[in-house]
């Protein structure tokens, strides 16, 4: 089975008070277009769906198109709620979808039954769990020590009795340790988040949502697919990508990585305010579209420099200088 796994999409987020809604627009079509050529059977979204709990009828519009447009070529699409998300808005009408297809995590109330899936080798058991506190895990299993995440993240998995012998995915939206964060993510104090990995021993494969740069956990199938875009500066030199999983018998996956081009980029550009706005150093570039941070190097400021670059630059999120004084202070 070939499999493809999405996570973080954040549907209606603002970057630096610019709104990403069209960017999403854009690269979710160019994920559909990599459906249509790579013919996966089935799409797994990892969580944080939405940016806020509560998401703007804008967005709300986007995702219904998408998940139609996902529908519509015949896939099965599981989905689970992030902490961004409400996990009950995302359960909403679950129980219609399944008949397009498309599984929605319902609220965590202590059981999680696997969904099979049948290919040419046999069952494949998906195991949808929803981002858990500590709170949630113990409401269910009160005769469980249960004083982290790890703890609870290892009593909700117990209770899934989950056969080892079979073939099983795991689709989990949490903080494993050692995973590399960028600035966009939501960040507990002092890493009280964290999730040891060894949790996730009985699955071949866990798909993986809250951090945004996809990268593996330990095993190479423990993995976050990272966000479809750039959401901060600090991912500017990641390449973003969706995850494909070819599932063949157990024992046997193989991965690949499928590059995702944005309308326009998130970049940082650093020098002179002269050196800049050098019809040689953007012309032939995608600068003057992309999403820019630019840093200059004058000593002195300069007079509306903000007006000024976007004459160039029209979007620019962050201006700021690097000069002795700056470096002083």
């Amino acid at each position: 089975m070939k499999i493809m796994h999405l996570s973080d999409l954040h549907i209606g987020k603002r970057v630096n008070e610019f709104s990403m809604l069209e960017d999403q627009q854009y690269i979710l079509t160019k994920i559909l277009n990599i459906i249509d050529e790579e013919q996966p059977q089935t799409v797994i979204i990892a969580g944080d769906v939405y940016d806020k709990s509560v998401p703007s009828a804008e967005a709300v519009e986007l995702f219904d198109d998408f998940l139609v447009r996902l529908s519509k070529r015949n896939l099965k699409v599981f989905v689970i709620s992030g902490n961004h998300d409400s996990a009950e808005r995302i359960a909403f009408g679950g129980r219609l979808m399944k008949k397009s297809g498309i599984f929605m995590s319902p609220v965590f109330q202590g059981v999680v039954e696997p969904i099979t899936l049948e290919d040419d080798f046999g069952d494949l058991n998906f195991y949808m769990l929803p981002f858990v506190k500590p709170t949630n895990v113990r409401k269910f299993f009160p005769e469980e020590e249960i004083g982290s995440y790890t703890d609870a993240m290892k009593v909700a998995i117990e209770h899934m009795q989950v056969d080892t012998k079979k073939r099983n995915i795991l689709i989990s939206h949490q903080f494993v340790t050692g995973a590399m964060r960028t600035e966009s993510e939501e960040i507990s104090v002092g890493g009280s988040d964290n999730v040891d990995a060894s949790v996730f021993e009985g699955f071949d494969y866990v798909a993986l949502g809250h951090i945004h740069r996809a990268q593996k956990c330990g095993s190479e199938y423990i993995r976050y697919s990272g966000t479809p875009l750039k959401y901060s500066f600090s991912e500017a030199k990641d390449e973003k990508s969706v995850t494909m999983i070819d599932f063949q018998e157990k024992g046997n996956i193989q991965l690949s990585f499928i590059p995702l081009i944005p309308k326009r980029d998130l970049v940082e550009l650093k020098g002179s305010y002269n050196e800049l706005t050098l019809k040689s150093f953007y012309e032939g570039t995608s600068y003057t579209e992309d999403y820019v941070h630019i840093t200059l190097t004058d000593e002195e400021d300069i007079p509306d420099v903000l007006t000024k670059l976007r004459v160039i630059y029209k979007n620019i999120m962050k201006l700021d200088y690097d000069n002795l004084r700056t470096r002083h202070f």
